[in-house]
């Protein structure tokens, strides 16, 4: 009997000691300010479908948990303190998981539709609970009718450490700086250096958060985003219009319409002639007065990717405008070109290759025939491209604020 009660107290003992490591290690975790929820994070946005109507929201979370998420928006640049949910847009995202060294992480993706043109919106995400939300940011929808409007863009910001992410941040910081009315971005491909490093899209989105949780960034699939036809890492942190070639890497071609513009993005990785048809359809349909395609390996830049030559043909067809282009980490940009010559009397395709957002600068390459800007400034560079019913207007600025170049095309 005597020894039945020691056993008894032996456990007691034993519970007591188990409760009390669980109840420090909480009170650490909090004093730490470490939430036993998770929290969203890589929360990134993009234009989804039609802009005056429509947000496209996608973020992760630590874990493979699947669980449920949630996107809440409310008008106003500041929420009702309670988020009433009389006053409040509810949306629940698709959850999906993927693995991230052994650890797994899950992905939230969901489309806000029913919105108001011209109205700006704030908003947070999470799984619902209370410590689960993300910190309320603002953004604004297209206006009803097309205005003249601002975007930028950028390329190549590709890190492999921490460090090498700053330059990428600081170059949309001095963006934002110089064109502060700015409605989305256009990154021209090579987001990270290794797709299947979750540590590097965590930087990418994480140093430049400011500015991704506010202004929709509009991705191109490079050459160290979609590898040996896998996309999966690249296409898994975007919610883009689901409009693209069928048969390409989905997730890596579509278009989309905003004011007097229509953008084009196109994947110079894989499935090139597939693309074409598609391209061409695109084009076609058209009712936009300036044209602008994006794509990463370059046309006309330094030097030009042969596999894409069919594409050419089809932007001199339908009359593109202006052609963003990736890849060569030099600044390079070419007279009008049609038919492969200078067209003489100014009614051509600008190709230009926005030097670099991150860490790597190549050699200036060779002058061609077609350059009309051509130089390496060992900066860091973006562009402000302004587009009204009758003109577009391109600004490029390295990242200490030297004007490098600037033209304007006139309908």
């Amino acid at each position: 009997m005597k020894g039945r009660s020691q056993m008894v107290w032996l456990g007691i003992v034993v519970v007591v000691l188990l409760l009390g490591i669980v109840v420090f290690g909480w009170q650490k975790k909090q004093q730490a300010g470490v939430s036993a929820v998770p929290k969203p994070q890589s929360i990134v946005m993009t234009i989804g479908g039609d802009a005056r109507t429509t947000m496209a929201f996608t973020w992760q979370t630590e874990g493979a948990s699947g669980e449920p998420g949630i996107l809440q928006i409310a008008e106003g640049a500041e929420p009702d303190p309670s988020w009433n949910e009389a006053e409040v847009l509810s949306f629940k995202a698709k959850a999906s998981v993927m693995e991230d060294g052994g650890k797994g992480q899950t992905v939230y993706k969901v489309l806000a539709a029913g919105l108001r043109p011209g109205t700006t919106y704030v908003y947070r995400v999470g799984n619902g609970q209370e410590d689960g939300w993300s910190e309320p940011v603002s953004f604004v929808t297209e206006p009803e009718e097309p205005q003249a409007f601002t975007f930028i863009n950028v390329t190549d910001s590709q890190g492999e450490k921490a460090a090498d992410f700053r330059p990428w941040a600081r170059t949309l910081d001095k963006a934002f700086q110089a064109f502060p009315e700015a409605r989305f971005i256009v990154h021209n491909g090579d987001m990270t250096e290794n797709p299947d490093d979750a540590q590097g899209w965590k930087w990418l989105f994480g140093q430049a958060a400011q500015w991704l949780t506010r202004v929709p960034l509009m991705p191109v699939a490079g050459n160290h985003d979609e590898i040996s036809g896998d996309a999966s890492a690249f296409t898994s942190h975007f919610l883009v219009p689901e409009n693209g070639a069928e048969g390409a890497t989905p997730g890596t071609t579509y278009s989309f319409d905003y004011g007097f513009a229509h953008i084009v993005v196109l994947n110079t990785e894989s499935k090139i002639k597939r693309q074409t048809e598609w391209l061409r359809e695109d084009l076609r349909k058209n009712t936009k007065p300036w044209t602008i395609v994006a794509i990463h390996r370059p046309a006309y830049g330094g030097n030009q990717y042969d596999k894409i030559e069919d594409w050419i043909p089809v932007f001199d067809e339908f009359g593109v405008d202006l052609v963003l282009q990736g890849h060569n980490h030099e600044y390079s940009r070419s007279y009008p070109i049609r038919d492969g010559q200078i067209a003489q009397d100014g009614k051509g395709t600008v190709y230009v290759v926005t030097n670099t957002s991150g860490p790597k600068f190549n050699d200036l390459k060779k002058d061609k025939f077609y350059h009309a800007v051509h130089t390496q400034p060992n900066k860091q560079t973006f562009a402000g491209i302004t587009v009204s019913e009758h003109t577009l207007v391109y600004i490029a600025y390295t990242v200490n604020g030297r004007k490098l170049d600037e033209f304007t095309l006139e309908r």
